[in-house]
């Protein structure tokens, strides 16, 4: 189940005629209190929101969501006519796993609607998993935190399952179109700013690593572990 919050009565019943022809069951709701009612309901897969809504905007209250032991983990995307880079790094930072600007195709809406319910699919499961540890870094899979020099990096959903991705694959080359496959679930070729916005955003929060992020124009990224180059699994 996808919920859709938008106060446009035609892009939200537009939207979720589209969804629902795909397959993909989804409802449409006005606004933050008609959010809040549904949640009582049933909790949904994953969440689209509109910035601009009357009362509480889409940025509150993606951080409501963010900030419920309920709905945190829940994907949300950000859909809204402001889409200068600005306006996404502060979607990202604020923990939205994606933004799609207006006016969109429907074809593309319904490729990252199911990539957010992939996401949701890949939920982190009951049971113990290693921690990886480099360089002052901990990266927790079980409890999904980092912790760098013992202090806690607070990262988005997202910004955590590309600096997984890259962790996993230190040393070598990810370009942009494994990783929007690998971690966002997106398949298709050719690349995407996205990519580029969430490692922006995920350098900027890690300190002394952000230099161990390196891009490789017109291909894509490559992490380096600082020190001596090796990581340890250690048990959660």
């Amino acid at each position: 189940m996808i919920y859709y919050v938008e106060d446009d009565r035609n892009i939200r019943d537009l939207t979720v005629y589209a969804l629902q022809q795909s397959g993909i069951e989804a409802e449409g709701l006005e606004d933050a209190a008609a959010f809040s009612k549904a949640l009582k309901r049933r909790m949904p897969d994953a969440v689209l929101l509109d910035i601009m809504l009357p009362g509480t905007d889409g940025l509150e209250l993606l951080h409501w969501i963010r900030s419920h032991r309920s709905t945190e983990a829940i994907p949300v995307m950000m859909i809204t006519a402001r889409d200068t880079e600005l306006d996404v790094v502060d979607a990202l930072d604020s923990g939205a796993d994606d933004y799609l600007a207006k006016p969109f195709g429907m074809l593309e809406l319904v490729s990252r609607c199911q990539a957010l319910l992939r996401r949701a699919g890949r939920l982190p499961k009951s049971g113990k998993r290693r921690n990886v540890e480099a360089a002052g870094l901990v990266l927790s899979p079980s409890a999904r935190t980092v912790h760098l020099e013992g202090s806690a990096v607070d990262l988005t959903p997202r910004e955590f399952d590309l600096l997984a991705h890259l962790l996993a694959h230190a040393g070598e080359t990810c370009s942009r179109d494994e990783l929007l496959r690998d971690v966002w679930g997106w398949d298709f070729n050719g690349g995407s700013r996205t990519v580029d916005v969430h490692v922006q955003t995920l350098r900027s929060k890690l300190a002394e690593w952000s230099g161990s992020i390196h891009t490789l124009r017109g291909v894509g990224y490559r992490l380096d572990l600082p020190g001596d180059g090796r990581a340890l699994e250690t048990a959660s």
